[in-house]
């Protein structure tokens, strides 16, 4: 389908998923607001990368959404946001009784609360313009648990929550929400940690994929960053008009267990 005319703002988007999802909206012609906290030139080279690939227009805009202040500011300057992509993230692994109170904050703040705040910017110029798309990118984690992950469990139950919240509020209007449940994705993250693992396990690399990183992934397989970019431009266009409210697990079978 053709976004040509939509502006889609994507949040925690200069590398891994959201810049898969930022490629994705771009090839289908929605001009693009790129972000993250840091404001290098190699973060304005992605979004002038865009412009040169897809021919549309692409900015690249710094904001630290552990903050409200700069989260709804973000959507507020880019003046224009058809489609609202939440995707920024970070992680923290300790037990509940040993997890630092300032990891907590931070990840609930930046998985969830910026969520909230960049929506409720965005939801009356989606009004004004009579059309648009809330993606949320949840996690397998927002319909299941695993130990040690107690801030990003609880965060992403809580976009999931918040995406029904939303779309039960915009039910009678052209605009939609929806949260993407993604399992292991093949991010340049990700991609780091496998020769750490060959060596600290003694195995090959499709052995440590298959037998370390994926034990919970039924398919076996890493989901990639151009299945979730696909499956959010899915989620803009008009065959899924009636589709709200609800969550699309790109998890290889993870929550079918």
């Amino acid at each position: 389908m053709s976004l040509k005319g939509k502006t889609a703002v994507v949040t925690g988007s200069n590398s891994g998923i959201g810049l898969g999802v930022a490629r994705a909206l771009a090839g289908a012609g929605a001009d693009v607001v790129l972000n993250s906290f840091t404001d290098r030139p190699e973060d304005h080279a992605l979004a002038a990368a865009l412009v040169a690939e897809f021919g549309v227009a692409a900015r690249y805009m710094p904001a630290d959404l552990s903050k409200a202040d700069e989260a709804r500011a973000l959507v507020e300057a880019a003046a224009r946001c058809d489609i609202l992509v939440n995707n920024a993230g970070i992680q923290h692994v300790a037990p509940v009784d040993q997890f630092p109170v300032e990891r907590w904050d931070a990840i609930i703040a930046i998985n969830l609360s910026s969520a909230f705040h960049t929506t409720a910017v965005a939801l009356p110029m989606m009004r004004k313009a009579g059309w648009g798309r809330i993606v949320n990118i949840a996690s397998a984690h927002g319909l299941t648990a695993s130990p040690f992950k107690s801030a990003y469990v609880a965060a992403k139950h809580g976009v999931v929550g918040l995406t029904k919240t939303v779309a039960l509020e915009t039910a009678e209007e052209a605009i939609t929400c929806n949260a993407i449940c993604p399992g292991y994705v093949l991010t340049p993250l990700v991609e780091a940690q496998i020769p750490d693992q060959m060596k600290v396990h003694g195995m090959e690399r499709e052995t440590v994929i298959r037998e370390v990183m994926l034990t919970r992934q039924p398919s076996k397989e890493f989901a990639t960053v151009e299945q979730l970019g696909g499956t959010t431009v899915f989620l803009c266009s008009d065959a899924a008009a009636q589709i709200t409210g609800t969550t699309i697990s790109v998890d290889g079978g993870w929550t079918a267990l």
